[in-house]
């Protein structure tokens, strides 16, 4: 197959869903000689920071000169985004090639009634890829929950839980405690764990790293502080196992001082297992590190921010960050989120900020139609202006002739949503 028969095969996976479990991906890796056991991989689980956390190891151990693959869900939009080694995205023949290596023993397995989902496939295709490309190290994000996620397939270096907050409590649970549970199964016998967890979810991992005998390292606020910041980049100083170190970032936001201590642990960890690796690399890696969609300034004429906040934890933190961060007349908020979603709380943290709302929906069969956001809007109580457009270019392009100059326009609700705000404001790849 080429590359377009080969995604239009992958893509026709998506209608078996989400199905947690690991007998089928664990007979996947077997019958692909378990390419997954062939690298050195470290986990990353967690509700929020996943990403950023992923993304500062990434570029980290690039600086100190090792080759790194990073596994990450979903993508913006490409596929490819999933898939990179040395921030290179995988390239349309490998893609093809993989998904013709891949497929004869999907083929068996359909024929046992068994079939792998998407998700399941493409966690096979990214092992081979990096065991193929003989990658140093491959940080890997879990795709939902942690002990029956595809991912959770490997015996990895470290594992990371960045923070626990109520979300996908149809798969995982409905409280902090069984979410966390969830999480807590990536953690692995003698396998040392970094977390950023507190209260109850922090007392859970505890447990579950006691049973595996795993020694746990954890990041709170004492771990990490913001000495200064602008719309440009912010420093923090961190205190780490051997030493302090002053970091400067161009992701915004002040809890990217968790994620950055998390990122920094989980190096220290690596180290004490033998890892070489200088503290220029770890403060060149930090101030490298790119996570587009996440506190992303695109236009400064107006202000306009895209940000994935996607859960009522994110939108919290997305709310503390333009009450602390951010300067402007107006909030001019569009929003577009997706039905599964705990909407009614994510609404609760961000539009009592906003002056001007506009409702809209991605392409994601997901999306909530912005008919109802706006009834549940109005249901909050919020008296002030709210637009629907069917379309996010539509209301990118309604807030662009709102806005003036001092006012900020804030795109948020869902990374699908950023995704295509992202192709709005970009000349972006071919997508596949």
């Amino acid at each position: 197959m080429n590359f377009e028969e080969s995604i239009d095969w992958l893509y026709s996976f998506k209608k078996y869903g989400s199905k947690l479990g690991l007998n089928r991906v664990i007979y996947l890796m077997k019958q692909l000689k378990d390419p997954q056991n062939a690298i050195k991989t470290i986990h990353v689980t967690g509700t929020n920071g996943k990403g950023s956390v992923c993304k500062y190891l990434e570029s980290i151990l690039q600086n100190a000169g090792y080759t790194v693959g990073v596994y990450i869900s979903p993508h913006l939009q490409r596929f490819s985004e999933r898939i990179s080694i040395n921030g290179i995205e995988i390239s349309k023949r490998d893609i093809a090639a993989l998904i013709g290596e891949i497929k004869p023993v999907v083929d068996e397995m359909i024929g046992n009634d068994d079939s792998p989902t998407f998700f399941e496939i493409v966690t096979a295709m990214a092992f081979l890829h990096f065991s193929n490309s003989d990658v140093d190290y491959a940080v890997i994000e879990v795709g939902l929950g942690g002990r029956f996620d595809a991912t959770n397939v490997i015996i990895p270096e470290v594992s990371v839980i960045t923070n626990i907050s109520i979300e996908h409590s149809k798969q995982l649970g409905g409280d902090v405690k069984s979410i966390a549970f969830e999480k807590a199964g990536v953690i692995k016998e003698n396998i040392s764990v970094v977390t950023a967890a507190k209260g109850d979810a922090k007392f859970v991992i505890e447990n579950v790293a006691k049973e595996k005998n795993a020694h746990m390292i954890y990041v709170d606020c004492n771990s990490w502080k913001r000495m200064s910041h602008s719309l440009r980049n912010q420093t923090f100083a961190v205190q780490g196992v051997f030493c302090e170190y002053i970091v400067k970032t161009s992701l915004l936001g002040e809890y990217q001082g968790e994620n950055i201590s998390l990122a920094i642990a989980t190096i220290e960890q690596l180290q004490s297992k033998g890892l070489y690796l200088s503290n220029d690399c770890i403060e060149k890696g930090i101030s490298e590190a790119f996570n587009p969609g996440r506190m992303e300034i695109v236009s400064e004429k107006p202000m306009i921010l895209l940000d994935g906040a996607h859960n009522p934890a994110g939108m919290k933190m997305l709310s503390q960050s333009l009450k602390k961060d951010f300067t402007y007349d107006r909030l001019i908020l569009v929003l577009g989120i997706l039905e599964d979603k705990n909407i009614e709380n994510m609404l609760s943290e961000i539009i009592p900020l906003s002056d001007t709302v506009i409702v809209t929906k991605s392409n994601s069969i997901r999306a909530c139609n912005p008919k109802d956001i706006k009834e549940k809007i109005e249901k909050q109580g919020y008296k002030k202006d709210v637009i629907v457009f069917d379309s996010i270019p539509e209301s990118i392009q309604y807030a662009e002739s709102i806005a003036t100059l001092k006012d900020l326009v804030c795109v948020s609700g869902s990374l699908f949503t950023i995704g295509e705000a992202r192709g709005y404001f970009f000349d972006s790849k071919e997508s596949c």
